[in-house]
């Protein structure tokens, strides 16, 4: 039996195909990734005992029907992921984030397999009080938002046209390391600008407004939690460790790194209004987030620990 994971080699899943074995040990791993990012380094010293098969391929070119025979479930995390970035990709963005999705979740649900889809709380866009899953008013700010909310809502068509089994999992901001962790996201950026001495780039009106942050551990042992308790009952759940200011942030790393800056910035997004995300819905089902924010940060700046000021040479950033 199987269980393939689409962009397996990205932030999380590099985290995740070194955790889930841990508990589904018995399954053979599929990893599908095109390595546009280059992140080989993933694949670096996985576990021994455990059944893995790399697929060096694009999501748009598999012939699905053959590779979904004994598949347990496909966990889709293949996706461009950088909200800003988006606005000025957005024709690439929908094509990998949407009719990747649409590809693979049609193959599933003709092949009777449970896909899991990895949304994104950015959904939720400005909201004046805290948000749950039975929230209508969404507002996605960005082409990466819009992106996910439409895969979302295609989700739910196959559902009904062609019985779909599946569950979304709408992520908050990932923190954490990982092998092949980015660091375009808020907690990561300030991480490697704080050990760059560089000024933490913040956006303007952004420093005391409140987003939702998810620890990548709470993040693959939620994954496991659904293929474990087969909660494929076409439910979207928001996944989120803590909610925290820009402010909170930066009050952390400046404990661990001395003479943090900020510098306020212009974006081409901008949510003028704080959202706090509540994650009750899949609690309730026993499901407990025990990750924590400053550890996150304290183990990230540890993984970036001496390249900085030991190098013979002057490190210039442009």
């Amino acid at each position: 039996m199987k269980i393939i994971i689409t962009g397996a080699l990205g932030h999380i899943g590099s985290r995740l195909i070194r955790d889930i074995p841990q508990f589904l040990c018995r399954y053979q791993f599929v990893l599908i990734d095109s390595l546009i990012t280059e992140r080989y380094s993933s694949l670096f010293q996985l576990p021994e005992d455990i059944n893995y098969t790399f697929l060096h391929s694009d999501i748009f070119e598999i012939d699905y029907s053959d590779i979904l025979k004994d598949t347990v479930a496909v966990i889709h995390l293949a996706a461009i992921t950088d909200a800003e970035r988006s606005v000025d990709r957005e024709k690439e963005v929908n094509r990998i984030n949407f009719n990747g999705t649409e590809i693979i979740a049609r193959a599933c649900a003709k092949n009777s397999v449970p896909f899991i889809m990895i949304s994104t709380t950015s959904v939720y866009g400005s909201q004046k009080d805290k948000v749950d899953e039975t929230c209508e008013k969404l507002y996605p700010q960005s082409p990466y938002a819009s992106s996910k909310l439409n895969a979302e809502l295609l989700l739910k068509q196959l559902s009904v046209e062609m019985g779909l089994k599946f569950v979304i999992l709408r992520f908050g901001t990932i923190f954490g390391k990982s092998i092949g962790m980015r660091f375009h996201t808020a907690v990561n950026k300030f991480c490697w600008q704080a050990t760059l001495k560089q000024p933490i780039s913040v956006w303007e009106t952004a420093y005391d407004q409140y987003r939702p942050y998810l620890d990548i551990s709470d993040a693959t042992t939620l994954i496991y939690y659904i293929i474990g308790k087969k909660l494929f009952n076409n439910e979207t759940y928001n996944a989120v460790t803590t909610n925290a200011t820009v402010r909170d942030i930066v009050n952390i790393v400046s404990n661990e790194m001395s003479d943090v800056k900020i510098e306020f910035v212009k974006s081409k997004i901008m949510n003028q209004l704080s959202y706090h995300v509540v994650a009750e819905k899949i609690q309730a089902l026993g499901f407990k987030f025990e990750g924590d924010l400053a550890i996150g940060i304290k183990e990230t700046l540890q993984q970036l620990q001496g390249i900085s000021g030991k190098l013979p040479i002057n490190i210039i950033v442009k």
